[in-house]
This record gives C-alpha cells, sequence and structure tokens, in this order.
C-alpha cells in the first residue's frame, strides 16, 4: 500500500515502476489510517515540529519546518529487503508541534505521540524528525511513558552524536538544556543518567559544561578523538556503551557534522566529525540489537545548501533503518 501523496505531501517521488525492485520509501510509507494490519512489523515515524527551544537558546530557529523537509529527503531512497517486500512497513503517525512559545505543550504533545509509537505491537523502532534539540527532552519523556526502559525494568541510555553536551542548567528549558533535565528526572527516580556523547567541540562546550559532564559520570569523545579513532574505534565506542543497555536511545544532532557537510543548521560545526564516521555510530547502535528510538534533530531548511544537511541526515536514517530491519541490498 502507498500512502496517498495529496496536495503538498512530502511523500512523493519518482515511480520506476511496481514491485520490490523498484520500491522506494515514498511508494512504501503508509498513514496509520490506511495501514492494513498496524499490528505487523514496522517502523514508527513521527514528526516534532518545534524551534521555541532554539530560540530561547538564542540560535538561529527555523528546525521547525524540519520534519517536513526529512521527509522529502527520504522520499526518493531506495528500499531493498524485507522493507522494500513490504515485510516490514513504514508507517508515518503524523506531527506534533510547538504553538506559539508554549514548548512545554509542544513537547508533551509529542511524548505522547513517542510513547503510543513505542507501544505499537508490531513496532522495530521509532523514529522521531525534529525540530531542535529540545525535541530530545519529548523523546525521554517518551521513552519514559511507554512500555519500555525503566517501567519493564529494563536498563536504558542516551547516546548522542553531537558537538555539544546540552547540559546547560538554565531557569527555562531551551534547546541546550535536554540532558541536564534528564540527569534531575533520573536522579528523582533513584537512578544514574546513562549519556555518552560523539563528536563533543571543545571550544563549544564551556569549563563548567565539561565539570558537569564527569560530575554525571558521561561518557564522551571529542570530536578530534573520534577523528583518530576512525571507523573502528567509534564502533567499538557505541557497542561498549550499548552492551550495558536493554534499551537504547540515539539522538542525532546534524551540526556534530562538518558545516560543508551540514551547513542547515542553528551553529554549524567548524570542525565536526565527518559523515562516514557518524554514519559507523548510527550503523553500530542499530546493529546492537537494543536501539528502540532513533530522532534527528536540528535540521533548518531555511539554512540548508542544496539540501546538503537533509540528504545527510536521511542517508543515517535510512541506514538506521536498514541495520534494525535487516534490508541491506
Amino acid at each position: 500500500m502507498t500512502l496517498s501523496p495529496g496536495a503538498g505531501s512530502p511523500w512523493t517521488g519518482r515511480h520506476d515502476g511496481d514491485g520490490p525492485g523498484h520500491a522506494r520509501w515514498h511508494q512504501a510509507v503508509q498513514r496509520t489510517d490506511t495501514a492494513p494490519d498496524p499490528a505487523a512489523a514496522h517502523v514508527a515515524l513521527l514528526g516534532f515540529c518545534s524551534d521555541e527551544g532554539v530560540r530561547r537558546n538564542r540560535g538561529r530557529v527555523g528546525a521547525a519546518d524540519g520534519p517536513a523537509a526529512l521527509r522529502r529527503a527520504l522520499a526518493p531512497l531506495a528500499l531493498h529487503g524485507p522493507l522494500a517486500r513490504g515485510e516490514v512497513g513504514l508507517h508515518d503517525l503524523g506531527d506534533a508541534e510547538t504553538v506559539g512559545e508554549d514548548l512545554e505543550g509542544g513537547q508533551a504533545a509529542a511524548a505522547a505521540l513517542t510513547a503510543a509509537a513505542l507501544d505499537r505491537a508490531g513496532a522495530r523502532l521509532t523514529v522521531v524528525l525534529g525540530g531542535g534539540h529540545e525535541t530530545a527532552w519529548s523523546s525521554y519523556q517518551g521513552l519514559m511513558r511507554s512500555g519500555l526502559g525503566p517501567r519493564a525494568g529494563q536498563r536504558w541510555g542516551v547516546l548522542n552524536l553531537d558537538a555539544h553536551f546540552d547540559l546547560r542548567e538554565e531557569p527555562r528549558p531551551s534547546s541546550g538544556t535536554p540532558f541536564a533535565q534528564m540527569a534531575v528526572a533520573e536522579q528523582e527516580a533513584g537512578r544514574a543518567l546513562r549519556y555518552a556523547v560523539l563528536g563533543i567541540a571543545e571550544p563549544s562546550n564551556t569549563g563548567v559544561l565539561f565539570e558537569r559532564a564527569r560530575e554525571l559520570g558521561v561518557t564522551w569523545w571529542t570530536d578530534e578523538q573520534c577523528l583518530a579513532a576512525g571507523t573502528e574505534g567509534i564502533t567499538r565506542f557505541v557497542e561498549q556503551f550499548a552492551a550495558e543497555l536493554d534499551v537504547l536511545y540515539l539522538t542525532i544532532d546534524l551540526d556534530v557534522l562538518p558545516a560543508a557537510v551540514a551547513p542547515g543548521v542553528s551553529a554549524p560545526a567548524a570542525h565536526g566529525v565527518p559523515l562516514p564516521l557518524i554514519a559507523a555510530a548510527v550503523r553500530a547502535a542499530a546493529a546492537s540489537g537494543t536501539l528502540a528510538l532513533l530522532d534527528v534533530v536540528e535540521l533548518n531548511p531555511g539554512l540548508d545548501v542544496d539540501g546538503r544537511t537533509a540528504r545527510a541526515a536521511a542517508s543515517l536514517l535510512d541506514d538506521a533503518v536498514r541495520t534494525v530491519c535487516g534490508a541491506r541490498p
């Protein structure tokens, strides 16, 4: 079944023919109300249209348009294996959004949609299309409300691919505070936050943030350490982190990539981690057997150049979905 494009739908693209050998994302994605068997094996997609957190963090707004741009970038990509044959579906659950400056209301709506996606029968992976990195707080809340993680007695952790710790302690939550919020929530629940970051840019994080990361027991590598470690080192880092977990939440902040690859973000990287290394981290997370929740954030289409950032993000998402579903050509 194909998602009916409708006026203005991002799920449109080239049609080379019918059958698995011609399958592309736009031909396979289904709305939940048109899926013939919503409980069948599937990947659940949803969007969070928000950049109020970026505005509060004094960044460049525009990430609220990210979900639509990410769908457009995913639409023409080819499908393989179980995804192409329809054995694993792609279900689009629609969007939550932040209305005006009501970030907390938007996050609550996104958390509810995320929890519902995680709890759907047959869900192999839930993918959240952001939105600024305030998306991470709603993703966390959704995970906590779902039947996974602590509620099921399972160990969970979050791997962040990012140039920033996002551990700011501010009076008002923003795109720079989600992991500080998680740390507080976990402490209140009698747990320690399991948090790892790949891609930290030293000039973009103050000494206070590094000290806070140490206090919380965060494991991290800088962008230069990632480059020195290469694909094998990054893969080992992710495998070792995931090995101690039952449920992994992966969040990809596109500003971890070099500015030439990802110009369409609020804070382009001066150095960044090359796309093949970030892809290695994503594949390792997806191959761990523990990845349940993935979000990609900070795409600002209004600042993108030739769709570079959107295409890089779509490539990473497609890689994760194919790996989880065993859909390599």
